[in-house]
């Protein structure tokens, strides 16, 4: 069963309808250009940002988007957010640097946004689009009454599906033999992504989609979870589920996306010098040029 194309949003006193995100007209396109993601890790703090990193294109996750007021970024290319968590959390950080970015986020987190800024979903709305876990496409839980009066049973939206009934679908590549469970990446977001514990993963399947011809990863950390994002302090820091998920699903995930990402022609390179040897497939920038 098919994904829908839009889905509508209640903002105020408003209804807005926000497109789903579809390869086939992008808000930008990529081919052809490396692209640069920043994530949240404390070790985003040591990263030189050099005019050509400056120029290269971007995408930006959860509080990472705060960079775009310290640096003058000339290619922004997106604002991920998978997780309505950081929406409540982090209000201030949506409040202060976002701008109309093109922005790619779960059903829920544009639930939350509905709920705590109306505002900037009524100014921006047609720079967003709606992007859908494969497994669960309305995410953790669909709590507003619209979601009945779309064209699929309620029943239909709220079941999570096992990975592995996607294993045959050309849009994905699925390890079913992967333990305690099965892990995959998508090769086009159109069709949904796999989530796998952290969005930095979800924006990395954001840009293959569009067609990145390399992909550069930066504040991938993973291994220091227990210290404060770079945008944090020891007083404000959300709490992180990563050390659980690190060896079991993350590194796992990101070493299977790099190898099947590789074997299409994309190479996607690790920057964080925390993380590097965690990875088999991923390439780490003492070996790579950085962009």
């Amino acid at each position: 069963m098919g994904l829908p194309n839009a889905v509508m949003i209640k903002a105020g006193d408003q209804t807005l309808q926000i497109a789903a995100f579809n390869a086939a007209n992008p808000i930008i396109n990529l081919k052809g250009q490396a692209i640069q993601i920043f994530a949240s890790g404390p070790s985003m703090a040591e990263v030189d940002f050099s005019p050509t990193l400056l120029a290269t294109p971007s995408l930006f996750v959860n509080g990472s988007l705060s960079l775009t007021g310290e640096h003058d970024f000339t290619q922004v290319a997106g604002y991920v957010i998978s997780d309505a968590r950081f929406v409540n959390h982090q209000p201030q950080i949506l409040e202060r640097y976002y701008q109309g970015q093109p922005l790619y986020a779960t059903l829920a987190v544009f639930e939350a946004l509905a709920a705590t800024h109306a505002d900037i979903l009524l100014a921006h709305h047609q720079a967003m689009r709606v992007i859908y876990p494969v497994d669960r496409p309305w995410g953790v839980k669909v709590n507003k009454p619209w979601h009945g009066r779309l064209p699929f049973s309620t029943k239909w939206l709220n079941r999570k599906k096992p990975l592995s009934h996607f294993a045959s679908h050309p849009s994905f590549e699925i390890d079913v033999n992967h333990l305690p469970d099965p892990i995959g990446v998508s090769l086009d977001i159109t069709h949904g992504f796999v989530e796998a514990g952290t969005v930095a993963y979800v924006a990395t399947q954001l840009a293959f989609t569009l067609e990145a011809a390399a992909i550069h990863l930066y504040g991938i950390d993973l291994i220091n979870s227990d210290q404060p994002r770079f945008y944090e302090n020891a007083d404000n820091s959300a709490p992180s589920k990563l050390d659980k998920a690190v060896a079991e699903r993350i590194v796992p995930s990101f070493d299977l996306l790099g190898r099947i990402y590789q074997e299409h022609g994309v190479a996607v390179i690790n920057h964080s010098p925390v993380s590097k040897d965690l990875f088999k497939h991923l390439s780490s920038s003492a070996s790579t040029s950085a962009c």
